[in-house]
């Protein structure tokens, strides 16, 4: 996808400075741009996508999601744009750029989904996103024509992803920067198993910064009958029989692992003013089973 510099003259692209501005499509008035990376905002790697967005599309609207990944942590990149794509307005584009795989021949992608789009390497970050609708469209992306003048090896982001997105947000049809395919790189799915016992097992996909455990149960598996009756979780060993509301309900002890429906949908495991991954020394991955009690 990417070649050397200097072999020849279809290298001399998109000139760095200034950019050509593509003709605004009537479709996307306001041109409304994410960005999700592992950057940080301690080096010059978020402005510099900034900088080559707005200067392809001056009147850009560029948010930033967050740039405090973990570094290279691609699960925890899907699910934070999981938890928040859904809360912006139909035709926003996302850049997400958590790529261990930059320069190599991982490929570039862009993901039609849920009335937005998105940008990125094709290493499994879109995972979440193009589970949550059957009808998205993956595009793999080649059409150099849209990317920077010199392309580094190591920073795609800025060079590739951030070129694109300012391109389709002037109005370029997705189709224009390559073909669609139908097998973008998938993470394990956030569907809880049934096992022939009956038992629910999901999994914890995302620790937040106060420890609360985030996993992959919904209502339709842990239903408000079902706590009726009894049910109860195991996580690590030990049992999770509490269920609240809101965080400061009172009830229970002061260590009281207890489950409470988190904002993206799904159940957390959390204690009042503690980190229920310490005390349930958890981390993501680990399984969560739903049990009813015995008769």
């Amino acid at each position: 996808m990417t070649r050397r510099r200097g072999d020849n003259k279809s290298d001399r692209r998109v000139s760095a400075s200034p950019r050509p501005r593509v003709s605004s499509s009537p479709l996307r008035p306001v041109s409304l741009i994410t960005l999700l990376t592992d950057f940080g905002t301690s080096d010059y790697f978020v402005s510099a996508m900034k900088g080559v967005i707005l200067s392809i599309n001056p009147d850009a609207r560029v948010v930033d999601i967050t740039h405090e990944i973990p570094a290279q942590d691609i699960e925890a990149a899907a699910f934070n744009l999981l938890a928040a794509y859904s809360s912006f307005p139909s035709g926003t584009i996302h850049v997400a750029v958590v790529d261990p795989g930059v320069g190599s021949k991982r490929r570039a992608i862009l993901v039609e989904s849920g009335g937005q789009f998105f940008i990125g390497p094709d290493n499994g970050i879109f995972s979440y996103v193009c589970e949550s609708d059957p009808d998205t469209k993956v595009f793999e992306v080649t059409n150099n024509k849209y990317f920077s003048a010199s392309v580094s090896s190591t920073f795609h982001g800025r060079d590739v992803f951030a070129p694109v997105a300012a391109a389709l947000s002037n109005g370029i049809d997705p189709s224009e920067f390559g073909k669609k395919i139908t097998n973008p790189v998938l993470m394990a799915t956030l569907k809880p198993e049934k096992s022939r016992d009956g038992k629910v097992k999901g999994r914890i996909i995302h620790i937040d910064r106060f420890g609360n455990c985030v996993t992959s149960l919904t209502p339709c598996e842990l239903t408000e009958k079902t706590i009726t009756d009894g049910a109860y979780l195991v996580v690590n060993g030990t049992k999770v029989k509490s269920f609240r509301k809101f965080f400061s309900e009172q009830g229970g002890l002061g260590k009281e692992v207890f489950g409470i429906w988190g904002s993206a949908g799904f159940l957390e495991l959390a204690a009042k003013d503690k980190s229920a991954a310490k005390i349930l020394k958890a981390k993501r991955g680990q399984r969560v089973v739903i049990q009813m009690p015995e008769n």
